[in-house]
């Protein structure tokens, strides 16, 4: 009888045969797509066989392959650069401030406006078609044919520019212009130029041509402190833009170009000049006829006088931005503004980076210059944010992110200071290496054991370098500088001792003046108070500002002072001392390539910092911060130390020359400068201005008295009947 049970065998055996089956499926499987895709790539093989060419043909073919896949790399690489530009149209970019503020200096006289025109903007249906056509025969004759960038006026403008043998026409579009204004600065680099070619494409798709022009007639700068064709009108001829006529309407034409070189109220013929040859572009044009426009060269238009108007437009664009951080919460826009700024002190420094460059400039091979000054307490007294406003709006004095070199020893030096050291301790100033980077002082020599006083005159490099990697760390000193006042962020790599990450001239001015403050936050600031229409103050610095708080102790203040005061005389700012024996601190700083030149020095009563360079970043002929930077700090310096009081400069010994406050006028030593010294104008005496303040002091320390007790204290002091008294 047998036995029908199951065995173990038998369902091992189907196992096993099920396994088989499967890898039989997938091995027919596998090579029947490999079969089936060698049959479709031999029929794509067979079809492209047709378009085979050989010879020369395959050649142009071969290069034309190259061209597209080189093409498409750098189309996708020019986006990646332009991304961040289109950042900026994110935001409602469209819509200008609702800001209208008038500025008053520190004497309360009036300085300039920022913010919106009173009246609305005039629609182009509504603008003199003559006015159209001078600044589209003159910026951009192909405007409505073109998609934002214009390849045949960019060859034109080359071949031009060839012919003779310099820049004498541009290429940009109105397109192109309008994208720098709105959204970019007017820095010369690859990058700006790229995302200018950007985003003048992305106006050209989300906006109508109308739009466009009616943008850039309304954004554009246009001279004397005015943006906008419509400003313009009123400020150089005193009537509306809708009732310019043709001569009028070429000199405002031919302001886009350059507003400075050719606005009316500084240089009449030049302005003149320049609208006829606006005129000569609407004839070349075929925008009008020469019989048209021979009445507007015969005469030219005339101006309001304005010469003696002149406005500190580069600090009057940030203290535009602090009144809008300030006043945002307030419910009213239309403002009146005291600023902090000197007039007296702005025109001198002014003159001293454009005396400087007008001197220098060519020796050195330098072309831009910045300058902050700060009065001890934080008001900004002047500013210069480059050398002429007119040709760039871009402000170096608080954008510009330059490399401080040596000048940011200070804060290595001030920490080190607050950990416990002297200007007396000593260090060893040897070879050095730290991650493979091994830093080497500007003699490439070293002079073994020597104290911080003499590594910091000196300008060793490889003392702060050995404090910032034995002693301190970077971050320590990062922190101590952000506590002082530079507000742009730091890297703490291991080149930070040395100056190599990027800071404002306005961060430098900021920090060096808690050194003459007693070590205490100097409280920068450029707006005094804000007042509405009413009379009524929004805002008082002295008031609505917490107090100045201590970010260095006395003995780091006192030993950093020591040390600063040794550089004009014995250290690399020998040409920044002052006249009169007067006391300065300070430190220059040059950077790599001689790309940067600094000085920031101070005195009991002032701080300031001066920055030489060129805005494309290359480099200047041997310049360094002792030189064209320290000429410029004595220069401006010894102009406003002149019939003042001189203020001691904290933890130093005879902080005053003579051991006394002199006030009398300093003598510039002539042999100093080849430039005659600045003289301030005196209208009062020292003692006169010394009780003035006194008293202007008493008035904003008294407290206010209530209307009926000052009545009333009226009353008694007149000592009137009771039945006369007022009720």
């Amino acid at each position: 009888m047998e036995d029908d049970s199951p065995t173990p065998e038998r369902p091992r055996r189907r196992k096993r045969h099920f396994l088989l089956r499967l890898d039989s499926w997938i091995d027919s499987t596998v090579w029947n797509a490999g079969f089936r895709l060698g049959e479709i790539w031999e029929e794509i093989t067979i079809f492209f066989r047709r378009f085979h060419v050989r010879g020369w043909r395959k050649a142009v073919f071969e290069l034309a392959g190259e061209g597209m896949n080189l093409g498409t790399a750098g189309f996708v690489l020019l986006l990646a650069l332009a991304l961040p530009a289109f950042e900026e149209t994110k935001g409602n970019w469209r819509a200008q401030s609702d800001f209208a503020v008038t500025f008053l200096d520190r004497y309360g006289n009036e300085i300039g406006h920022r913010g919106i025109i009173h009246e609305d903007s005039v629609p182009i249906d509504e603008l003199p078609d003559h006015l159209i056509k001078a600044v589209l025969a003159t910026e951009d004759r192909r405007f409505f044919s073109h998609f934002g960038i214009d390849f045949l006026g960019l060859a034109r403008a080359l071949n031009e520019n060839a012919r003779a043998g310099g820049v004498v026409q541009g290429g940009s579009t109105l397109t192109q212009q309008l994208a720098k204004n709105l959204f970019l600065t007017n820095e010369r680099t690859l990058e700006r130029k790229i995302k200018e070619a950007f985003l003048s494409l992305w106006l050209e798709a989300n906006l109508s041509k109308k739009e466009i022009l009616r943008l850039y007639l309304d954004r554009a700068y246009m001279g004397g402190g005015t943006f906008g064709a419509a400003a313009a009108a009123q400020f150089y001829f005193g009537k509306n833009i809708t009732d310019v006529n043709l001569a009028e309407s070429a000199m405002l034409a031919g302001l886009f170009k350059a507003p400075a070189r050719y606005a009316p109220h500084v240089n009449l013929p030049a302005a003149r000049g320049r609208a006829n040859e606006v005129l000569t572009n609407l004839v070349q044009g075929g925008l009008m006829t020469e019989g048209q426009v021979i009445a507007a060269r015969r005469n030219p238009a005339t101006v309001i006088d304005r010469k003696d108007k002149t406005a500190p437009d580069f600090f009057l664009d940030w203290a535009f931005d602090e009144v809008q951080r300030i006043a945002k919460p307030f419910a009213q826009h239309s403002l009146v503004v005291r600023t902090t700024i000197d007039m007296g002190l702005q025109a001198a420094a002014e003159e001293a980076v454009e005396s400087g460059l007008r001197q220098y400039g060519d020796s050195y091979r330098v072309k831009q210059g910045a300058l902050v000054m700060v009065e001890n307490g934080g008001a900004v007294r002047a500013m210069v944010g480059g050398r002429d406003y007119g040709e760039s709006q871009f402000n170096r004095a608080t954008r510009a992110l330059r490399q401080p070199g040596s000048s940011f020893k200070a804060y290595t030096y001030a920490a080190a200071m607050e950990a416990g050291m002297t200007p007396e301790t000593t260090i060893v100033d040897g070879p050095i290496s730290w991650g493979g980077w091994s830093p080497q002082n500007y003699g490439r020599s070293y002079a073994g054991r020597v104290t911080l006083m003499t590594a910091m005159a000196k300008s060793i490099n490889t003392v702060p370098v050995r404090l910032a990697k034995d002693k301190l760390g970077t971050k320590r000193i990062a922190a101590l500088a952000k506590e002082m006042g530079v507000e742009t962020p730091l890297r703490t790599d291991k080149t930070m001792p040395l100056g190599t990450t990027e800071v404002t001239v306005l961060d430098q001015a900021t920090a060096y003046a808690v050194f003459p403050a007693g070590g205490k936050k100097a409280r920068r600031h450029g707006i005094s108070q804000i007042i509405n229409y009413d009379g009524d103050i929004l805002y008082d610095f002295a008031r609505d500002e917490p107090p100045a708080r201590q970010i260095l102790s006395d003995q780091a203040t006192s030993s950093m002072n020591r040390i600063f005061v040794t550089i004009p005389v014995s250290g690399t700012a020998r040409r920044g001392a002052l006249d009169r024996g007067i006391v300065s601190g300070g430190k220059t700083g040059t950077t790599q390539a001689y790309r940067d030149a600094w000085y920031v020095g101070f005195t009991g009563n002032y701080t300031t910092a001066v920055w030489f360079g060129n805005d494309d970043y290359t480099s200047t002929n041997n310049m360094t911060g002792g030189s064209l930077p320290a000429m410029t700090f004595k220069r401006l310096m010894d102009y406003a130390h002149q019939g003042i009081e001189l203020r001691p400069i904290p933890g130093i010994e005879n902080p005053l020359p003579d051991g006394k406050q002199a006030t009398e006028v300093a003598q510039t030593n002539p042999d100093e400068s080849a430039l005659p010294a600045l003289v301030r104008p005196r209208s009062l005496s020292t003692d006169v201005t010394k009780l003035l303040k006194d008293v202007a002091r008493q008035f904003e320390e008294a407290k206010p008295l209530k209307p009926d007790g000052r009545v009333a204290a009226l009353d008694d002091a007149l000592d009137l009947p009771r039945a006369n008294r007022t009720e």
